[in-house]
């Protein structure tokens, strides 16, 4: 996935879909809409679950419910999650909710039922304006490939080390 932030106006429509999507509590989602600028200049940085290659989040789970399924998406096993929060503080993303109902961490799944079965993820089907792109990474025909090839997505902080899955195209008088 790549993110274009300079499509992005703030709407919540992604934040919603994936509220709605995974049955999520009033004001949960696994999406942050973080503004950015200035007043006068403001833009948003779309923020979840960075599908990392290196998680450190699935590095300190005791039961390794936190894994790497062969799609690169990173997946959380409710079944073997008992709750104990390291892979929220282990996360530089900020992107794990924890359920009070459940007591298990939750996080993006990049819908991955819908992915498989060919769609999209909720967000990406939601964003009218076309800020998020959905697609392979190795076809150079794609938008997603296109940006890439280009030099023009970059990962969310890459000092981190986490190879992010998910990149971002952000103006560079922006970043």
């Amino acid at each position: 996935m790549v993110i274009d932030a300079t499509k992005c106006v703030g709407c919540r429509a992604c934040e919603l879909a994936c509220q709605q999507r995974n049955h999520l509590a009033q004001g949960k989602s696994y999406i942050r809409i973080l503004p950015k600028g200035t007043p006068e200049k403001r833009w948003f940085l779309p923020v979840q679950c960075q599908h990392c290659q290196k998680p450190p989040c699935a590095e300190v789970c005791p039961t390794r419910a936190t894994y790497t399924h062969e799609t690169g998406v990173v997946l959380v096993n409710p079944k073997t999650c008992v709750g104990c929060k390291y892979c929220a503080l282990a996360c530089p993303y900020n992107a794990r909710i924890f359920d009070e109902k459940t007591g298990l961490m939750e996080k993006c799944w990049l819908c991955l039922d819908y992915v498989l079965g060919g769609g999209e993820p909720a967000c990406v089907h939601a964003c009218v304006l076309g800020a998020r792109l959905f697609g392979r990474r190795d076809d150079p025909a794609s938008p997603v490939g296109e940006l890439i090839a280009s030099g023009k997505a970059k990962p969310l902080h890459p000092e981190f080390g986490t190879r992010p899955g998910i990149l971002y195209y952000i103006l560079p008088e922006e970043a």
